[in-house]
């Protein structure tokens, strides 16, 4: 990668940075505002990227130096905002920012207000220095590096071990999703191969396919790859979007912890258990796109947590709207919990609106926590948390149904280009009917419902302990025939997949979650049940949100059919229980009814931790198909072989048909294969010695209204999958060449 592109991969991280410290919430009582500064970037940040695409490639302008210029204007623009802020800032009376620094410290020392969640960044947390935006960015990072070091002192020894492992695990994700090439399986067959159709034709129009996915699967994802493989003009970078995601599933995660009352080890264990996931290790290295659905996810659900404690301002209905089109452009099955959310968020809003000026307690708590602000709270600059007392309900009425149809036009205008693509080409918003009824269960009645929930829940909980998989399986598919339903049905089973199949191996399209989704599941349970026992100072809140939680996996049960990859599709779910966990597991361990009892209950729970820590090291070190260690570790197999991991048998073939096809100085090269096949070596193989795309068209296309090309009007033909598909599409007279799954066609005067 050039030097240049080296400046505009930064791009979008100096944009990250700078926006952190311009969208972190000043007020006082703002829980972990850093978070949520990054939250927030975060969010605007991936807007303008996914608005960029879609005004570029509206006018077909998807091409390195006009996204360079977009970028450069963000970022004058972000600076210019910076600049202003600065100067109007006065700086503090009677203290340098350095004294301020020490003031914090010294009383998170004492115990003092610093230590608390009232300071704002959550309990058990000390405060930032309140110069974070009179100093700007340099402030802001030496401020985190003060906290940090300032947590690491204080810690216990058991929650430096927590964050060490975090930080470890994360650091590991981050070499290997740096070494690594991408071999996802989906990401070979539509994932990367669109972002190549994009950058060849400069737009977004739909293309003749035989493969439906790389035009009918929402591209959110892949609209963020697309800016990264402009930049790089190749794939280099590709893990890091994922990885950057997992990132945000963590800050997030950690925050909603805090927000439901939970403290510094509590949101440690938190982010423990969601890192030490093996199916959030595995696909923090990859291209797929179900970790980067959880992040927009969760920034929702944190969002919308903060609704529930004080009246939305027009900032945070932009957020929220945000959060919610971004989730629904990346993966359908996240509005699964959105919707909840937001259906919280507006009911919350709507009580609040109703409740006398300086009464802002969280919904459904009864007494404050020490954590809200009154309504008539003097106001920090830009924040729009911290607001005037209300003139009357009927106008906070108004102001309440506004901001939610803000948020519904915030989330429209990022996904609703794609949809109305969709709708242009399929006549449906949500595709072909193909697509509709593949993945979205057939039958709603409640037999079929709880079926499908029982074995969505055997997969994701699935472990190597063979005679408990066979036996809970058995009593699944017994269960399943006494209530009249077929447990291989069609219209509640993917495809033509077989219940059961074993999910405990750490790849990464199936693997199980037990531990982690155990420890969820109960704490749930008590959320619901007991919440004070949890949470003492924010019962109503904890318990609102479990039922969210719960309401989403159930809605996931009811709409979509069980498959064997179905547990990447729980990510989203798993990232918005696990704060339960934490908050359980933390209540677990500092209950004090008796030394004998306590004792038990916390080797117990050490020995889930560290089981836990076991599997994500596992993950990390042996997991498929990118891992440090054995057959297929990333430091020792070849690049082109490490694309191949998933079928290695191809990788000989696609080079030796390429080959040939580029002897041969073809220019246009005509494509057969069918829906699961894999279409983006052919990209790299074929591409010019420039660096430029090949000319690929597809011979076959599921696309009604786009005709496939004729191929008489190629110049050579590669084929994957069946000789007999390919031979049908070779003119008459060419000749083909076959090997096991691969081949190719030429003309006679090749």
């Amino acid at each position: 990668m050039s030097a240049a592109g080296w400046m505009l991969v930064a791009a979008p991280v100096a944009a990250l940075v700078t926006l952190t410290a311009l969208l972190r919430p000043r007020a006082a009582a703002a829980v972990a505002p850093n978070r949520l500064g990054v939250l927030r970037a975060a969010l605007l940040t991936g807007v303008f990227a996914v608005l960029t695409v879609e005004l570029l490639g509206a006018v077909g302008a998807l091409t390195l130096p006009a996204l360079a210029l977009a970028w450069l204007v963000f970022l004058a623009g972000i600076a210019v905002v910076a600049g202003r802020r600065r100067g109007r800032a006065a700086a503090p009376a009677g203290a340098t920012v350095a004294e301020e620094r020490r003031a914090v410290l010294v009383g998170a020392a004492v115990g003092g207000p610093a230590a608390g969640g009232a300071t704002g960044t959550g309990p058990g947390l000390p405060a930032a220095p309140p110069a974070t935006v009179r100093g700007g960015v340099a402030t802001m990072l030496s401020g985190w590096a003060d906290r940090l070091t300032h947590l690491w002192r204080t810690g216990t020894r058991g929650e430096r071990l927590l964050a060490g492992t975090v930080g470890g695990v994360v650091l590991v994700e981050l070499v290997v999703a740096l070494l690594a090439e991408p071999n996802n399986f989906d990401s070979q067959t539509y994932h990367l191969p669109k972002v190549e159709h994009w950058v060849a034709q400069g737009s977004l129009d739909f293309w003749p396919t035989a493969i439906h996915r790389q035009v009918t699967i929402p591209p959110g994802a892949e609209y963020l790859l697309l800016h990264l493989r402009l930049f790089t003009g190749g794939d280099a970078l590709h893990n890091l979007v994922q990885w950057a995601a997992g990132i945000g599933c963590l800050l997030a995660a950690t925050r909603i912890t805090a927000q439901l009352g939970g403290g510094r080890r509590a949101q440690l264990l938190t982010a423990f258990l969601v890192a030490t996931t093996p199916m959030v290790a595995l696909q923090a290295t990859s291209t797929q796109t179900d970790l980067v659905a959880a992040g927009w996810t969760a920034c929702a659900a944190t969002l919308a947590l903060d609704g529930l404690r004080r009246r939305a301002g027009p900032g945070d209905a932009l957020a929220l709207g945000a959060a919610t089109g971004l989730t629904a452009l990346t993966k359908t099955s996240g509005l699964l919990a959105v919707g909840p959310l937001l259906l919280l968020w507006g009911l919350a809003q709507l009580r609040l609106a109703t409740r006398p000026a300086g009464d802002e307690r969280p919904v459904g708590d009864d007494r404050p926590t020490g954590d809200e602000r009154p309504v008539g709270a003097a106001r920090s600059a830009g924040d729009s948390s911290t607001r005037t007392a209300p003139t009357g309900a009927a106008r906070q009425m108004a102001r309440t149904v506004g901001g939610s149809l803000l948020v519904l036009l915030v989330a429209a205008t990022v996904v609703g280009p794609f949809l109305a693509r969709e709708t242009a080409e399929f006549g449906h918003p949500l595709g072909p009917p193909r697509l509709r009824e593949s993945i979205p269960m057939e039958r709603h009645d409640p037999a079929s419902v709880l079926v499908n929930a029982l074995r969505i829940g055997h997969t994701a909980l699935d472990t190597p302990l063979a005679p408990l998989r066979a036996g809970t399986a058995e009593a699944i598919m017994a269960g399943s025939r006494a209530v009249g339903v077929d447990p291989q049905d069609r219209a509640i089973t993917f495809g033509r997949e077989v219940f059961p199949v074993p999910s405990w191996y750490p790849d990464e399209d199936r693997v199980a979650f037990p531990l982690a989704g155990s420890l969820a599941l109960l704490g749930a349970v008590v959320a619901l049940v007991r919440p004070r026992r949890v949470s003492p100072g924010r019962p109503g809140t904890l318990r609102a949100y479990a039922a969210v939680v719960a309401g989403a996996v159930l809605l996931h049960t009811a709409m979509i059919k069980w498959q064997p990859w179905g547990n990447r599709l729980l990510l989203y779910a798993l990232v918005l229980a696990v704060p339960l966990a934490g908050l359980w597991v933390d209540a677990v361990l500092r209950r004090r009814s008796g030394a004998d009892r306590r004792s038990v209950a916390a080797g117990l729970v050490v020995t889930v931790l560290a089981t836990s820590a076991l599997a994500g090291v596992l993950a990390l070190s042996y997991g498929f198909p990118r891992r440090l260690v054995g057959a297929g570790s990333v430091l020792t197999t070849t690049e082109w072989d490490t694309r191949f991991l998933r079928r290695p048998q191809w990788a000989d073939e696609f080079r030796w048909a390429a080959s040939a096809v580029r002897a041969s100085d073809a220019r246009r090269i005509g494509l057969v294969q069918q829906n699961d096949n894999w279409e983006y070596p052919w990209w790299l193989l074929l591409r010019d010695d420039d660096g430029r795309s090949p000319e690929l068209v597809a011979l076959q296309s599921v696309l009604p209204d786009r005709p496939p090309a004729d191929p008489a009007s190629v110049d050579a033909i590669v084929c994957t999958g069946p000789r007999t598909q390919c031979a049908r599409l070779v003119p008459a007279g060419w000749t083909v060449e076959y090997r096991d799954h691969v081949g190719y066609a030429l003309p006679p005067h090749r």
